[in-house]
């Protein structure tokens, strides 16, 4: 969606809180419909997982959306969940991250599928993130992206019947069967 106004972040700022959720794509402003409990599901199970094993460990923060990623002034998204680890917490600051997290998990929803498999797949590799997680509700799939190897292709795509593992998080695991159960 292209408009004739551009939004930066200090523009950002000054939107209303009124429980409706904007983010910024190149200047886009975009507004977000509530998530489906589906997806509050999933990101739930996921979000449990990663914060037991980064807190259990040290290794890291994670958190939730709502949360600005302020990738620019004129790119903030809200990713699902984020994971900054321990060496990183340096772009943690009180409104926000500031700059590219280790670790971005999307949830597909049917109203930002399309923002973000492209728009925000694509700025993430623009703007340096290590591992996006694509997680697909719909098809029980997850697919794991290492935007600096390609961030066209999945380096892997976990199923259901999978365990989710990843060289970013080195002792973790997490059995998607319990993620997409309904």
């Amino acid at each position: 969606m292209n408009t004739a106004v551009k939004f930066t972040y200090e523009e950002y700022r000054t939107l209303p809180e009124n429980g409706r959720h904007y983010q910024v794509v190149d200047g886009d402003l975009i507004m977000s419909p509530a998530p489906t409990t589906r997806h509050q599901h999933v990101l739930a199970s996921i979000f449990v997982a990663l914060w037991s094993f980064a807190k259990g460990r040290r290794r890291g923060m994670v958190l939730c959306s709502p949360l600005d990623v302020i990738l620019s002034e004129d790119n903030i998204v809200q990713p699902d969940i984020v994971y900054i680890s321990s060496k990183r917490r340096g772009i943690v600051f009180r409104e926000g991250i500031r700059g590219a997290p280790d670790l971005c998990v999307e949830i597909l929803s049917p109203s930002n599928r399309d923002l973000d498999l492209n728009a925000k797949r694509l700025l993430y590799a623009r703007f340096g993130l290590p591992e996006l997680w694509i997680v697909d509700p719909d098809a029980n799939a997850l697919h794991l992206f290492r935007l600096h190897v390609n961030h066209r292709v999945p380096l892997k795509v976990f199923g259901a019947n999978d365990t989710l593992t990843s060289r970013l998080l080195p002792g973790f695991s997490l059995p998607l069967g319990d993620v997409f159960a309904k």
